[in-house]
């Protein structure tokens, strides 16, 4: 029979499963395990996928309204693809607010790589829209990235602790301005300015409806 039990409940299983889908995917990436390896794990985790399409697919929006009301941050941002430690391509990020300012912590692996031992760049901007998208929300009024700058320092190693940081900086009518550093060590890394929009419970609404009705659930 099908696990009904609600989302929440869940969650460690959750959590659990996507380290080690994490585990896998980075050891993957770089493995020189041979053919015939690889081969049966793929048929191993394609037989794990038919499995889970046995039951109900979905997405639900639950904990706290606020990312800043929350006591973990995390506990907000389990399904987010950069820091929910129930998503398996999140690094993931630990973040927390002291003082208005967001910190946070984080890791990458080869999975990540882009130049030669360093972070793609790509992941680096995203890594900016995800604690800047903590520090809008210290406002209390929440809003959807509109404008994202990002200034590339150094290039940012792999396999080393990053540290994070982000600051609320203002707001102008539905426009909200945020902040956000990130270093490896001393070392300025690279930073961004982002720009915020706010929008209504309407407008999420219907995003979520527009959700629904692309994959049919």
């Amino acid at each position: 029979m099908p696990d009904e039990r609600p989302l929440g409940e869940s969650i460690e299983a959750r959590r659990r499963l996507a380290a080690a889908t994490r585990l896998v995917i980075e050891r993957m990436v770089a493995s020189g395990a041979p053919t015939t390896m690889l081969e049966a794990a793929a048929e191993r985790m394609e037989a794990f996928a038919e499995t889970l399409a046995e039951y109900p697919y979905g997405r639900t929006y639950e904990g706290f309204a606020e990312p800043a009301n929350a006591p973990r941050p995390q506990e907000f941002f389990d399904h987010s693809p950069l820091s929910g430690s129930a998503n398996p391509v999140a690094a993931p990020m630990q973040l927390e607010v002291v003082d208005d300012v967001v910190r946070g912590k984080v890791r990458f692996g080869a999975a990540y790589e882009g130049p030669p031992g360093c972070l793609h760049g790509g992941f680096v901007a995203a890594v900016h829209d995800e604690i800047l998208g903590l520090a809008n929300s210290l406002n209390h009024n929440p809003g959807m990235t509109g404008t994202l700058t990002v200034r590339y320092r150094k290039p940012t190693p792999l396999h080393v602790d990053l540290r994070l940081e982000a600051t609320f900086d203002g707001v102008d009518g539905r426009k909200q301005y945020c902040s956000s550093r990130l270093y490896a060590g001393d070392v300025l890394c690279n930073e961004a300015d982002g720009i915020f929009v706010t929008i209504g419970y309407e407008r999420f609404k219907q995003l979520l409806e527009d959700r629904e009705t692309r994959t049919g659930r």
